[in-house]
This record gives structure tokens, C-alpha cells and sequence, in this order.
């Protein structure tokens, strides 16, 4: 019997956007960037850093240009929580640089993680948890509603800690990405998003970052650029929000796909330097820095 592979896979449902503005646009001027080397490109490397290594290579960042840097996961392992402790213990951090670090929903992983930013000056908390059917139906076993608590419930411990750190000082911006969003049905994205938002009331003069990831490439660009423009037209009170992108490279289309998505409305770029096409949990589009 004959087997024909282009049966194989189905195809990847198109957006419904019959007037996308993003073709006739061009890029004007730069995004905000931030290099996630030290959490994302560190994961690629056959050997992660130590503490000494990263501190370097925060050094080098810095002096690359990069004023947001993703400096790692600091509830993960004691070297993340460390690293993170001797860049605000030692004063390593510009006064003009944000640290990012990235936390799941989930209270014990909050707690450590508003733990290790205590002194920095200025930060990013980025929170995520994932929402595409796959994950939903195959991973957690949970409904719509019950994913959209876990990002409220999230949201919420992150929200309630806030005062340990501002009290004493630090700027905070909280960030939220619904993590497998290129997976994901634009309507549920908007859904969970919206969610978060009304915990964290953002506002125009204290803006939140929706981190849309193009988790895995399972499409060609241009519908990535159609997810980011949808979102970005039909979401509630976009202008309290700068829209971040974060595309992988499975396809060896992230760069594509970030320009476009640039094109599409975002206002942010997350992605490393030294990440490799080849290791599909990285991102390569900020190569262009």
C-alpha cells in the first residue's frame, strides 16, 4: 500500500483577519530589546554556565547595549538563585539596566523568585503558564476555565508580594506570557490575557509586557504575524500594554517571524545572541542587536 506524507499533517488553521494591515506596513524604528541569553541561550549550551560564567556574560551584555536582560530562573536551582543574588549584592547592575527572571504559576516558585530580586533596583517578573489544547487536554488535563485560574491564581501570589519589593524602592514591571501562544486559539489567548490584566490593572503610564511566544514553529510566518495582529486589534486596553514577541526556530523561520510580527504591532523583542538554529528551545532573533 502507497502511503503519500503530504497526508501526514494536517494544516495549521489560518486567522480569520480578512483586512491585516501588517503587509503594507514597514519598520520605522527599533524595538525594545531583551536578550534572554542567560536564561534561554544557557539552556542550548551542552555544559550550562556556573555563577562565574554567567557573571560574565552579564558583563558582556551590558556592555553589548542590552538594557532589559532575562538574567535566568532563580527558582530553578541554587546557581540561578545565586547568580541572581551577587549581581544586586555585589551592585553589578547599571542604574539604566532591568533584570528579568522567569516564574511559573506556582506559589513556592513565586515566593523564591521575589526572594532573589530583593534589592535590585529595577525588575521584570515574568510569569507564564501554558494554554494551547495540547497542553490543556494531553499535559495538565484541565479545562479553559480551569488554566485561566492557575494564570489568575498566579497572578495574584505574584501581586500580593509586590510591596517586598517596591516598599523598598525597586521598579517593577510584571510580565505575562500565555507560553504555548502560537499553539493556542487566539480567542483563549485573549481570554487569559484580559484575565491577568484585571489582577494587574495595568495602565498608559504603568504599562504591563504581553509576552507572545511563538512557542513552536508549527506555522509559516505570516501567521504568527496574523496571531500578533489580531491580538494586538481586539485585545481591551492595548495602550496599557507593550505587546513582546519571542520566537523560536524550529522551522529556521524565527527571524521571519519576528520582523513580521514587529510589523503586526509588537513593541518587544526577546531573544539571545549565541542560540543555535539546530536546538528548537531557542530563539535566534535577536542575532540582529
Amino acid at each position: 500500500m502507497s502511503f503519500d506524507p503530504s497526508k501526514k499533517y494536517r494544516p495549521f488553521p489560518l486567522i480569520d483577519l480578512p483586512n491585516r494591515q501588517w503587509p503594507a506596513r514597514h519598520l520605522s524604528h527599533a524595538p525594545i530589546w531583551c536578550s534572554v541569553d542567560l536564561r534561554d541561550g544557557n539552556q542550548a549550551l551542552a555544559v550550562p554556565m556556573n555563577v562565574a560564567q554567567k557573571l560574565d556574560m552579564f558583563s558582556t551584555l551590558v556592555k553589548t547595549g542590552f538594557k532589559e536582560i532575562e538574567v535566568g530562573f532563580p527558582s530553578a536551582s541554587n546557581t540561578e538563585f545565586e547568580f541572581n543574588r551577587r549581581l544586586i549584592e555585589d551592585g553589578r547592575i547599571p542604574d539604566d539596566v532591568t533584570i528579568q527572571c522567569l516564574v511559573q504559576a506556582r506559589e513556592e516558585l513565586i515566593e523564591k523568585t521575589v526572594l532573589s530580586l530583593e534589592g535590585a533596583k529595577s525588575v521584570i517578573i515574568h510569569m507564564y503558564n501554558s494554554t494551547s489544547p495540547a497542553q490543556r487536554n494531553y499535559v495538565f488535563g484541565m479545562s479553559k476555565e480551569q488554566i485561566v485560574n492557575v494564570a489568575v491564581r498566579g497572578a495574584q501570589m505574584i501581586k500580593d508580594r509586590l510591596s517586598r519589593l517596591v516598599d523598598k524602592g525597586t521598579k517593577v514591571t510584571l510580565q505575562y506570557s500565555p507560553e504555548s501562544f502560537s499553539a493556542t486559539e487566539v480567542e483563549f489567548a485573549k481570554e487569559i490575557s484580559e484575565a491577568v490584566m484585571d489582577v494587574w490593572q495595568p495602565t498608559p503610564q504603568h504599562k504591563m509586557i504581553l509576552n507572545l511566544p511563538d512557542t513552536v514553529e508549527v506555522a509559516m510566518p505570516n501567521v504568527y504575524a496574523d496571531q500578533i495582529e489580531w491580538i494586538c486589534t481586539n485585545i481591551k486596553n492595548r495602550d496599557s500594554l507593550i505587546v513582546s514577541l519571542h520566537t523560536h526556530n524550529d522551522r529556521g523561520t524565527g527571524t521571519a517571524a519576528t520582523e513580521l510580527g514587529l510589523l503586526a504591532g509588537a513593541d518587544r523583542v526577546e531573544g539571545t545572541l549565541f542560540a543555535t538554529a539546530s536546538a528548537p528551545a531557542t530563539w535566534t532573533s535577536s542575532r540582529w542587536p
